[in-house]
């Protein structure tokens, strides 16, 4: 175990993960390793095995600050005063994911193998922010339909989930992707991230 105080330990997690991320803008996920992860931080390689074990440990840990912020934006729409039509609930959403562009790259990833090759200790710690994250959509979706069964919703909260899972890759697309994209005619970059989650979550929300 590291030495040092709660503080120092977080700090120095916390630049391990920006450092990770950091390298996510230019670096695929497969090309990203402890060795380069180590270069642009202030300790060895070697010092990083004393907070995580694997990079898959480091970006399910970045994974799980992105839904905790996201989660803090959800509950604000929660805990709002203001009375929101539909348009208006989808368009606050919305609004909270455009800010969310990481953890929406990491959703659209592989999901299994970050999770499938990070301790019992660390998945845990993520499922519990995870759900953290699906409480505070349940408490506004509440709020927004409060007739509504609980099943009835816990299948719309799973809807829109499933949604949000999938819209980056639409939203954003790599250079190879766009190459291929050009060559066979699929049309792409039509839509902003705003747009298609506003789009697709008002649909969600009016089927109801």
């Amino acid at each position: 175990m590291p030495k040092g105080s709660p503080e120092l330990t977080a700090a120095r997690k916390d630049e391990i993960m920006d450092a990770c991320e950091c390298l996510y803008q230019t670096m695929n996920f497969k090309d990203i390793t402890l060795k380069e992860i180590g270069k642009v931080t202030s300790f060895t390689r070697t010092s990083i095995y004393n907070y995580f074990q694997t990079k898959e440990e480091i970006f399910l840990a970045l994974f799980e600050r992105e839904y905790r912020n996201w989660t803090d934006a959800l509950r604000s729409i929660a805990s709002s005063s203001e009375k929101y039509d539909t348009d208006r609930l989808a368009a606050k959403i919305a609004e909270s994911l455009t800010s969310r562009e990481l953890m929406l790259r990491l959703l659209s990833a592989n999901l299994y193998d970050l999770e499938d090759n990070s301790r019992i200790e660390r998945l845990v710690d993520f499922k519990r922010t995870y759900l953290n994250s699906t409480e505070a959509m349940d408490a506004i979706l509440e709020r927004q339909f409060p007739g509504m069964k609980d099943k009835e919703r816990r299948s719309l909260l799973l809807t829109i989930y499933e949604f949000i899972h999938g819209v980056y890759p639409y939203a954003y697309a790599t250079s190879k992707q766009q190459e291929a994209m050009d060559e066979v005619g699929v049309r792409y970059g039509e839509f902003t991230l705003y747009e298609l989650a506003y789009d697709g979550l008002r649909r969600i929300l009016k089927s109801v």
